[in-house]
């Protein structure tokens, strides 16, 4: 999966706009695409944008392989692991 469309999955999970992410990142969105479109940010981007999304960084690149449910019994999440 490309960083850019890793990047639009999450914002759609969590419910916001990419204007909406930038308006977190202090950035214009005019400035948040041409940083998708390049080939990759700065570390300290890629950092501000991981907590902006509150994902580890690696999560921006791939998509994890772990998914989280709610026990049907008490309620609680429950990390589950896909292979």
């Amino acid at each position: 999966m490309k960083f850019r469309e890793r990047i639009k999955e999450l914002c759609v999970e969590r419910g916001i706009t990419q204007k909406e992410l930038a308006e977190q990142l202090e950035i214009s969105d005019i400035s948040l695409n041409k940083t998708l479109r390049g080939k990759y940010p700065q570390l300290q981007t890629l950092e501000r944008i991981a907590e902006a999304l509150n994902v580890p960084i690696t999560d921006l690149f791939e998509k994890p392989k772990i998914d989280v449910i709610n026990c049907p019994h008490c309620g609680n999440k429950i990390r589950v692991v896909k292979d």
